[in-house]
C-alpha cells in the first residue's frame, strides 16, 4: 500500500511547546557559542513539582486536582513566572513556559530567574467559591516552594488579580503574625487595594503596543492608518488594541475561544470589550461584525497580527496565509520554529514573545519592589517606568539584530543567554 506525502504529514504528532523552546534554545546557544557546560545546566529545569490535592466542591463531593510548579533557573535571582488554570496544561508545556520566563527576565535585565505553574482544569466549570478553595488549597500544598525571595508567581491565562489576592492571603496566613506583612510580595499582579501596582492590569498589553510602536518608528512607519488583528481578547489583547487604537490604528479582526469576527471598516475596541464582558466573554455576535471560519483568521487582510492567546498558533500550515507585515507575539510561544522560517523567508517581521510581552514581568518587578520597600507609586510614574525599560530593551535587541544581521528573536536570545552565561562564569559552579 502506497502512503501519500499528505497522509504521512497528517500522521505526524503535533509539535509541543517544549520541543519548540528547545529548538530555539539550541539554535541560540550555537549562535552565542555558549559554554557547553552551561548549556547542559540551562537545557534542564532546576525543580519540577507535581501536586495532587483534594478540594471539596459546593455539592459536598471531593475532587482531586493536579497542579504544577516548574522552576527552570535562578542564576540571576528568585524564580518568577505566572500560574495558569487551563485543561491543556501538562508538565512539558509548563517546562517550556518556565524556560521562556528565564530568557524573558534575563533579556529585560531584571534580577529574576524563570518559573511557571498552574492547575490542569477548566475554571469556567467552577463557582467563584470553588475557585477560591482550589486556589487556597493549591497555595497551601505548594508551601515553601514559593516565597517572596524564592519564587514569585503572577497571573497568567485564566487567573486574575483576585486569584493572586487569595494566594497572598493564604501564604501570609502560614507565617507567624509578626512576619505576615513581610511576605506580601510572594505574588505580583494583586488588586491595587491589596498591595497591587497601579497599571499592572495593562502592563503586558502596553508593552506589546510599545514594542510595535518602537519597531514602527525604527522603520519610519506610521501606525495611524494601519489595520491589525488580535487573537485572544483577554487582558493582553484588549490593552494592546486599546493603545494601538489611540494611535489611530484600526482593529479589523478578533479571534477568541468562542469564534472569529471581522469588519474591514474596524471594530471599536472599547465597545467590543464591553460587549464580550456581557456576553460570557465571547466576541461572537458583535454588531456590524462578520463571522469568519476559525482557520481563516490568520489569512485576514491586515498590517499587524497580534497572537495573544496560547502557544503554537502560527504553524507551517497557516504561516503562508498570513498577510501582515509584522507579527507581535503577545502570547508565549505562539509561533513554531518551522512557521518562523516561512515567515522570515517571506520578509515578515516578528517581535518575539520574550521581548514583546515582557511588559507584564517588568510591571511585576515594580510591584515587587513597591511591596518590598513599603512604597506607593502613581499610575503615570509606573507607565513611564515600563516605557523607559521596554524602550531600552527594544533598542538593545534591534542594535544586536542589525550588527549581527540576525532576526529579532535570535538577537533577543543572544542577549538573554549571554547574560546568564556571564553570571555562571563569574560565580563558578559549587563546589
Amino acid at each position: 500500500m502506497t502512503v501519500t506525502k499528505e497522509a504521512k504529514k497528517k500522521k505526524q504528532p503535533k509539535q509541543g511547546m517544549l520541543q519548540n523552546v528547545m529548538k530555539q534554545f539550541d539554535a541560540a546557544a550555537d549562535m552565542v557559542g555558549l559554554n557547553p557546560n552551561i548549556k547542559k545546566i540551562l537545557a534542564v529545569t532546576n525543580n519540577e513539582l507535581i501536586i495532587h490535592f483534594p478540594v471539596r466542591m459546593d455539592n459536598g463531593e471531593v475532587e482531586i486536582f493536579k497542579g504544577y510548579r516548574v522552576q527552570h533557573n535562578n542564576a540571576l535571582g528568585p524564580y518568577k513566572g505566572g500560574l495558569r488554570y487551563h485543561p491543556t496544561i501538562d508538565i512539558d508545556s509548563v517546562k517550556a513556559l518556565a524556560m521562556w520566563m528565564t530568557w524573558k527576565t534575563s533579556l529585560a535585565g531584571l534580577p529574576y530567574g524563570g518559573a511557571k505553574g498552574g492547575i490542569q482544569m477548566d475554571p469556567t466549570k467552577y463557582s467563584n467559591s470553588e475557585l477560591e478553595r482550589i486556589t487556597r488549597r493549591f497555595t497551601y500544598a505548594l508551601g515553601d516552594n514559593i516565597g517572596p525571595e524564592h519564587d514569585i508567581p503572577a497571573p497568567d491565562v485564566n487567573t486574575t488579580a483576585q486569584t493572586m489576592a487569595w494566594i497572598a492571603d493564604t501564604y501570609m496566613s502560614t507565617k507567624a503574625p509578626s512576619e505576615r506583612s513581610k511576605n506580601q510580595h510572594v505574588v505580583t499582579g494583586k488588586p491595587v487595594g491589596s498591595g497591587g501596582l497601579e497599571g499592572r492590569d495593562r502592563a503586558t498589553g502596553f508593552g506589546v503596543y510599545l514594542t510595535i510602536k518602537y519597531w514602527a518608528e525604527s522603520k519610519e512607519i506610521h501606525l495611524s492608518d494601519k489595520k491589525f488583528i488580535v487573537q485572544g481578547f483577554g487582558n493582553v489583547g484588549y490593552w494592546a488594541a486599546h493603545f494601538l487604537e489611540l494611535e489611530g490604528a484600526k482593529m479589523v479582526g478578533v479571534q477568541d475561544a468562542f469564534g472569529t469576527i471581522s469588519n474591514a471598516d474596524g471594530l471599536g475596541v472599547a465597545d467590543l470589550f464591553e460587549y464580550a464582558k456581557n456576553n460570557h466573554g465571547s466576541v461572537v455576535g458583535f454588531a456590524g461584525s462578520a463571522v469568519v471560519e476559525k482557520e481563516d483568521f490568520f489569512a485576514l487582510d491586515c498590517d499587524i497580527c497580534i497572537p495573544a492567546a496560547l502557544g503554537n498558533q502560527i504553524t507551517e500550515e497557516n504561516a503562508s496565509k498570513i498577510k501582515a507585515f509584522l507579527i507581535a507575539e503577545g502570547a508565549n510561544g505562539p509561533t513554531t520554529v518551522e512557521a518562523e522560517k516561512i515567515l522570515l523567508e517571506r520578509g515578515i517581521n516578528i517581535i518575539p514573545d520574550i521581548l514583546c510581552n515582557s511588559g507584564g514581568v517588568i510591571g511585576s518587578y515594580f510591584e515587587w519592589l513597591q511591596n518590598r520597600n513599603g512604597e506607593l507609586w502613581e499610575l503615570d510614574e509606573i507607565m513611564a517606568k515600563i516605557d523607559k525599560k521596554i524602550k531600552e530593551v527594544f533598542k538593545r535587541v534591534l542594535k544586536t539584530s542589525e550588527e549581527k544581521q540576525i532576526d529579532m528573536r535570535s538577537a533577543a536570545y543572544f542577549i538573554a543567554i549571554e547574560r546568564i552565561e556571564r553570571a555562571y562564569i563569574q560565580r563558578g559552579i559549587f563546589p
